[in-house]
């Protein structure tokens, strides 16, 4: 091989470089390392062997600029290098053309380069910077001023560790860019780390080498492999191989030419190995056998097997042209190396001239060429030559015919084929309907044209044109505004806590969220509470009936009162809303698989939701004689009779006339709720505007078939049907299935100002989306008193709800609809000023009666085996009094993820949870820590997962038949926890946030007092309940399972506990006490002792000591 200078041109090297102009790497970068002036001569040419490396290729990337890291990109055939003055290149295949080039940092080096499947990282001293392979800035993450990072490792393909100069090794979430943990290092100075399947290896600049646990970076096993410093190391199988430098006393450092080699399986070192060069780096290439890269920074590179003996002929040079190597690299098909010096020249060298970076790389999208207009030559005295070869102009300035706008276009439908005459001879008719044999001339079951395949088309969506006019042809791609679009919530491994709903919701009202099943009623949900005397109904309604909407919807709209514009949760509404038999019956109550596939016809199944509500509320709510307090009359004395705010505010009386043809006509009277558009079935939309529509429908008149008592048998009828007066609150059902009938919303529909009495305050339209498979969003005007409640502010505005996205919108904006995605589906009009004849105050129905003892509706359950004792009327809570409380759940939905293809798992739905067991404790006085609720919740739904080994609750303990439990209905402890809230005591508890929102209550954050945050540091992990019992109060609780009175208890005790310590000590000894805590948790792994084991860490006792009460 010759390793003369390089050829002419390459790199940019003129053919008569001098030496005295070639650049040279800073003196300073080499301070205290000393280089053995007796480095073996190697000779400039010598006879490779087959299967070994030889330089293929150089590049002068920056000329006289050092090249600090070199990489090859783990994806596509890419060779990154970063230089000294934080410029990155990249260069394409084993030709070296170069792909991109962009500038990383503005003065600092690049020290790491890593690349990903969407990008590449780029390390420099105290930033990370995610670059697209073109150079497009995906996040930049600065760190602290005081960083000095050095290296980088990816855990997995959303997390990875930063190690530096400093005593700690930071975790950082790619997903959300935030630093998860700060593990701190015994030894400081991680200047390199590897990973095996067994232990993350660290590097550290003081030449030892830890080995640390996968999960918790805990050290487990530490090599002092040399006494100055630490300059390389790998890990390949069982062993490790390390170089470095060695103290020479007053002579300070020098290269050390012995390897050290680790057996990973004895945990010792064995042989080291002597090598004829300095190594400053070293590589396993692990091919046929495993063998070891050492390069020297002149340049000298040996290969050698870890356990033998290196030869002299195995020793080769990288031809730098007197610079030194900074950075090496292997690629991952072991097939190629690249150098880095000092000089700015990149060098690859590769075993065969036919090379791949990677086993399995895809493709690079590489810059289209640079297209010259060339113009063939013409023969024009050619007899036979085309004109059609001649060149025309472009017409790009000039509109073409298809640009016309829509108005000017007349549909022209395809004829509908012609009867046969066949039919038309042998046809018979009564009244209306035309019936004739079948003429055999067609074949059976013939379809005339080819429907389309919607799954074909969904993956049409998801292919882009290779031509700009495809893309113009497919406005579909992009025909539905983002603000429109289904939206959905983005689960992490923190779950909830970390995705921003504030950036969907800037306003103070509260949107609803959309994972639970049947949550596609969210939108008609917030049109009932913004009709004012709607919400103030159902706030004042309460009954004894366990699954009663109107009860279900006043408890959530008192959320939807209290929230400052965090999203709520419908889930008890939807709960008791699947257990009633007519939504079940008219088919209101949708699968799952209907839910994710997109199957449901959304725009009809929210107008039969919205009849239904209505009536069900109606029939809930309707007035009875005397007060309905909550133990009042039983919900089966309500008759039929009687009047409910919801028939006053939506009913219309109406008058239904039958007309038989023989002249006998029927009236009869009824109350509806909404009217249904009925529209124009022989003329155009164009001919009728949208006021002459709604009458037509109200009033409507039609011909069918009924039966005739005069002629005692079914006749053709008229039926008319006219209204007395309108009612206060005009609800319309589009009913909108055809093109031609959306038609009508698109050409004509538009709010008059001052023509109506009546004013458009709700739209509820259904998206149509083939993506997502839909979805249903509402526009309301809020009004005034909305606004003054939630801003202070007076004023009406409208506003889009899309579940838990909310933003105003344009009055204009509410009233526009397009056939292609936006199709109207319920419409709200009132009366001007309606609100005056309704009352609307709220008098809240809960009282101290809901804290008196009950029956349980187990039939097995003995007061013997009673675990509380219900409050006495003196004992009733005050405001600012302590009530511990503590909940266990069951699943019955088990959680949906999908594993991707990089071995990810990302969460699309999250398990659907349900209370089993509610427990409040004592917060202050003698009998301090005594249960005085403890109620197991009766289910009648499917539970999937008890949880027994974390909640207590065991099979049957929730089936009122073989139950011995205190079992309740979810209704009746709620509306004790709702009392209690509304009295104002503060909940003392571990882990509050998830119970409440499982339970689905709304508590100001005032009243609530969470041990999880009272002992937790900013920027440090939550700590069990478990730990901090025994850390705190000696108590070993949750040994084999959990219990909700002793967890309860125990938040108590640790509440007063934290109260004593910032009480004697203040804030900064409360600190140093909660900075112990952390430490001694970090030594333990955050696992509490054994009671028996000898490690001094004391006896904790069993439970807390209260008052025994009762056997408790």
């Amino acid at each position: 091989m010759n390793f003369d200078g390089l050829d002419p041109g390459l790199g940019e090297y003129a053919p008569g470089l001098d030496s005295s102009m070639d650049p040279r790497l800073d003196p300073a970068l080499l301070q205290g390392v000393e280089l053995d002036p007796d480095a073996l001569a190697v000779p400039e040419s010598m006879h490779i062997v087959e299967g070994m490396y030889s330089e293929l290729h150089s590049v002068a990337a920056e000329v006289g600029i050092p090249v600090t890291a070199t990489h090859f990109d783990l994806q596509e055939e890419l060779l990154w290098m970063g230089n000294h003055r934080g410029h990155a290149s990249s260069f394409f295949g084993p030709t070296m053309g170069r792909y991109s080039s962009f500038q990383v940092h503005m003065t600092d080096d690049i020290r790491h380069i890593q690349s990903m499947d969407t990008g590449v990282l780029f390390l420099t001293k105290n930033n990370l910077k995610c670059l697209t392979r073109g150079g497009l800035i995906m996040f930049d993450y600065p760190m602290e001023e005081g960083a000095d990072m050095h290296s980088l490792i990816l855990t997995d393909n959303n997390t990875l560790l930063m190690g530096g100069l400093q005593n700690y090794v930071a975790e950082l979430d790619l997903t959300t860019v935030q630093e998860t943990q700060k593990f701190t290092v015994e030894v400081p100075g991680v200047a390199i780390m590897r990973q095996s399947n067994r232990f993350f290896f660290c590097g550290h600049t003081s030449g030892k080498v830890s080995l640390r646990d996968l999960r918790t970076f805990k050290m487990e096993h530490e090599f002092d492999a040399f006494s100055g410093s630490l300059s390389d190391f790998d890990v390949h199988g069982n062993l490790l191989a390390a170089c470095g430098f060695s103290s020479r006393g007053l002579n300070g450092l020098s290269c050390d030419r012995f390897l050290m080699v680790y057996d990973l399986r004895m945990m010792r070192a064995i042989t080291p190995m002597q090598v004829h060069v300095d190594p400053l780096f070293l590589h396993f290439i692990p091919t046929y056998t495993s063998r070891l890269a050492i390069i020297s920074q002149t340049g000298q590179c040996q290969f050698c097997e870890p356990t033998g003996l290196a030869n002299l002929a195995d020793i080769f040079h990288v031809n730098t042209v007197g610079q030194l190597l900074m950075s090496f690299d292997v690629s991952s098909s072991k097939q190629a190396l690249s150098f880095g010096d000092s000089g700015g020249c990149v060098h690859l060298w590769s075993s065969a001239p036919e090379v791949s970076f990677n086993s399995y790389s895809r493709e690079t999208e590489l810059a289209l060429p640079c297209l010259v207009d060339s113009l063939p030559q013409l023969d024009w005295n050619h007899e036979l030559m085309p004109l059609s070869l001649l060149p025309m102009p472009l017409t790009n300035t000039e509109p073409l015919l298809s640009d016309w706008p829509t108005s000017f276009i007349t549909p022209s439908p395809r004829r509908a084929p012609l009867v046969d005459p066949e039919i038309l001879r042998t046809m018979k008719t009564v009244g209306f309907i035309g019936y004739a044999p079948n003429p055999r001339t067609r074949p059976r079951n013939q379809v005339p044209y080819k429907i389309k395949d919607i799954e074909l088309e969904y993956d049409s969506y998801n292919q882009v044109p290779e031509s700009p006019i495809g893309r113009d042809e497919e406005p579909h791609l992009y025909m539905v505004p983002k603000k429109y679009r289904k939206v959905t919530i983005k689960y992490s491994k923190l779950g909830l806590e970390d995705f921003d709903f504030k950036h969907y919701n800037r306003t103070l009202f509260a949107g609803l969220e959309p994972h639970i099943p049947n949550a596609y009623c969210n939108c008609m949900i917030q049109v009932l509470y913004f009709l004012e005397p709607v919400r103030c109904l159902v706030q004042n309604h309460l009954c004894q009936k366990e699954f009663c909407l109107a009860c279900e919807l006043g408890f959530l709209f008192h959320m939807l009162d209290l929230s400052r514009g965090d999203p709520c949760q419908a889930s008890n509404f939807l709960r008791a809303f699947r257990t009633i038999p007519e939504a079940s019956a008219l088919g209101l109550i949708l699968a799952d698989s209907d839910e994710q596939t997109g199957k449901a016809r959304l725009g009809r199944l929210i107008q039969s939701w919205n009849r239904f509500i209505l009536a069900q509320l109606h029939q809930e709510t309707l007035e009875q004689e005397g007060p309905q307090a909550y133990r009042g009359a039983s919900s089966s004395t309500l008759g039929s009779s009687g009047e409910s705010v919801i028939g006053r505010l939506f009913g219309c009386e109406v008058e239904n006339s039958s007309l038989c043809r023989c002249g006998k006509e029927t009236v009869r009277s009824s109350l509806t709720l909404l009217f249904t558009m009925h529209y124009p079935e022989q003329r155009s939309p164009e001919e009728y505007d949208f006021a002459e529509i709604l009458k037509k429908s109200i009033c409507l008149e039609q011909s069918t078939q009924a039966w005739c008592d005069n002629c005692e048998k079914y006749q053709p009828t008229v039926q008319t049907r006219n209204i007395r007066c309108l009612p206060d609150v005009l609800v319309i059902n589009c009913e909108v299935n055809s093109t031609k009938e959306a038609e009508l919303f698109k050409l004509t529909f538009e709010e008059a100002e001052g023509a109506s009495v009546f004013d458009l305050v709700v739209t509820v339209s259904h998206i149509q989306d083939a993506r997502t498979g839909g979805n249903l969003v509402a526009h309301i005007k809020v009004g005034e008193t909305y606004h003054q409640r939630k801003e202070g502010v007076t004023h009406q505005q409208w506003y889009l709800f899309n579940d838990f996205l909310i933003e105003p919108i344009d009055k204009a904006e509410s009233a526009q609809f397009d056939v292609n995605w936006k199709v109207p589906a319920v419409l709200y009009y009132v009366k001007r000023n309606y609100n005056a004849k309704y009352d609307l105050r709220i008098k809240n129905p809960i009282d101290a009666n809901v804290l008196l003892t009950e029956a349980s509706l187990a039939r097995k359950q003995r007061k013997s085996h009673a675990t509380f004792i219900p409050l006495m009327v003196s004992e009733m809570p005050q405001a600012a009094d302590l009530v511990g409380l503590d909940a266990e759940f069951v699943t019955l939905n088990q959680e949906e993820a999908e594993l991707r293809s990089d071995g990810t798992k990302s969460t699309i739905k999250p398990s659907q949870m349900s209370v089993a067991r509610i427990t409040c404790v004592r917060g202050q006085g003698t009998n301090e820590g005594v249960p005085f609720i403890d109620d197991y919740i009766s289910t009648q739904e499917q539970v999937v997962d008890y949880l027994t080994q974390y909640s207590g609750i065991k099979p049957g303990d929730l089936d009122a038949k073989i139950s011995s439990k205190h079992l309740t209905t979810l209704k009746s402890t709620y509306l004790k926890l709702r009392f209690l809230i509304d009295t104002g005591v503060r909940f003392v508890g571990h882990g509050l946030q998830k119970d409440f929102r499982v339970i689905n209550l709304m508590v100001p954050k005032e009243q609530v007092i969470d041990t999880v945050y009272l002992f937790h540091m900013p920027r440090k992990r939550m700590i069990s309940l478990r730990f901090l019992a025994w850390y705190f109060l000696d108590l070993n609780i949750q040994s084999e399972t959990h219990d909700s009175i002793e967890d309860a208890r125990t938040a108590l005790q640790l509440y007063r506990k934290s109260v004593e310590l910032s009480h004697n000590g203040g804030q900064e000894e409360f600190r140093k006490v909660l900075k112990a805590l952390y430490e001694k948790g970090r030594k333990l792994d955050w696992k509490v002792p054994d009671i028996d084991s000898a490690d001094g860490q004391g006896s904790p006792k069993s439970t807390a000591v209260f008052p025994s009460v009762m056997g408790l």
